[in-house]
């Protein structure tokens, strides 16, 4: 195209004599000046005030650069060793340019330790918070109902099962399971079944053991502490925050020996403890005598010669002991009533007359009864 202006410039009245005279003056141009295709229509397609104020050395200058150009073109493809020089000397260009000493090539970010995330936060953060009630079975069924419903009357059951435990929480809690093996399970509340059906058996959750049993369930709550026993009256203190576990296979508390198993759990509240066995003996006596421990099997809380403990419960002396009757009545004993029943730490203690059929602090909660599975 540059050729061709060339021509045009040099040229300028034939070229202008041409295209005024010729009813097809592309070909006569191409003809007479042994013009491309491409230059004709570039001469023909320029204004004449363009062509004038062309200049004859930056014309040639222009071409000559382009002819060059071409020329290392062709030499650089027909050449392979020539390729790989030509890239060297782009890279190294590149260095020069981008070095990490240059001003766009230093690094502007630093390698740092990456922040730490507390991952169950930001799970809890995604769940919205509502009231609920959990509702545990006794064989071991788990759901949540909606809201903190006081009366449980209208809750069903499996055939064969009954309701264990009930209790008021929210959908960003942690649920407490302690089971017969000694271990405690820790749970989202928020990944609980609603209570439209009859729930899920905690074993979906956890590794637990076919033969063991739930002992307790409750909100987790932090700071408080928890008295744990075993059927054969062993026991001691262990701080809540010690008996949460972080993985299915949960967290062992209380050691156990043979065929002993994990019986009741309480939470302290109070300087004093009950122990009831299953012959219906109780005995009181001061919590101070219990040792505080993170795992391990504990002293002898009461002395048995058949059966085992049944139940353990801690309260103030100025409150007396309470227990809640078959009935669902909360019964009350003063210190001053209580008195036969003081003793120390592992004795057999005495009959408990007026305490429930069941050997239990804690009555049966009301609450629905077994019955046929719903469709």
């Amino acid at each position: 195209m540059l050729g061709g202006y060339l021509i045009a410039y040099l040229n300028l009245d034939k070229v202008i004599k041409i295209i005024r005279r010729e009813d097809e003056p592309k070909p006569v141009l191409m003809k007479a000046f042994k013009l491309s295709d491409v230059q004709a229509d570039a001469i023909l397609n320029m204004r004449l005030r363009n062509l004038r104020r062309l200049e004859e050395m930056e014309i040639r200058a222009e071409e000559k650069a382009l002819r060059e150009e071409r020329s290392k073109t062709k030499a650089l493809i027909a050449s392979t060793p020539q390729q790989w020089k030509t890239i060297a000397g782009q890279i190294k260009e590149l260095k020069t340019t981008f070095g990490p000493k240059t001003d766009l090539g230093k690094r502007r970010t630093t390698f740092a330790e990456a922040p730490e995330h507390d991952e169950a936060a930001i799970e809890e953060a995604m769940v919205v918070r509502e009231p609920i009630t959990v509702v545990v079975s006794d064989k071991g069924w788990i759901r949540a109902l909606r809201g903190h419903v006081s009366d449980l009357s209208g809750v069903t059951f499996k055939t064969d099962d009954a309701l264990k435990f009930a209790f008021p929480t929210e959908t960003t809690a942690k649920i407490l399971i302690f089971a017969s093996n000694g271990k405690f399970y820790t749970l989202e509340a928020s990944k609980l079944p609603g209570g439209r059906g009859h729930g899920e058996p905690v074993r979906l959750y956890f590794d637990i053991e076919q033969d063991a049993d739930v002992v307790a369930a409750l909100a987790y709550q932090g700071g408080r502490k928890f008295l744990v026993a075993s059927h054969g009256g062993n026991g001691f203190v262990v701080p809540e925050d010690e008996v949460l576990g972080t993985t299915r296979k949960g967290k062992q508390v209380l050691n156990l020996k043979g065929p002993d198993k994990a019986a009741a759990m309480t939470t302290v509240d109070g300087e004093l403890v009950a122990a009831i066995g299953g012959n219906r003996k109780m005995v009181i006596f001061a919590l101070d005598q219990v040792p505080e421990m993170t795992r391990g099997r504990g002293v002898r809380l009461q002395r048995y010669k058949e059966k085992g403990l049944s139940d353990v419960t801690t309260f103030k002396a100025d409150d007396g002991l309470s227990w809640i009757d078959g009935a669902g009545r909360t019964q009350t004993l003063s210190m001053k009533e209580l008195k036969d029943w003081r003793g120390k730490r592992a004795d057999a203690g005495r009959i408990a007359h007026g305490l429930p059929k069941n050997n239990k602090f804690r009555g049966a909660p009301t609450g629905g009864k077994g019955g046929e599975e719903d469709e």
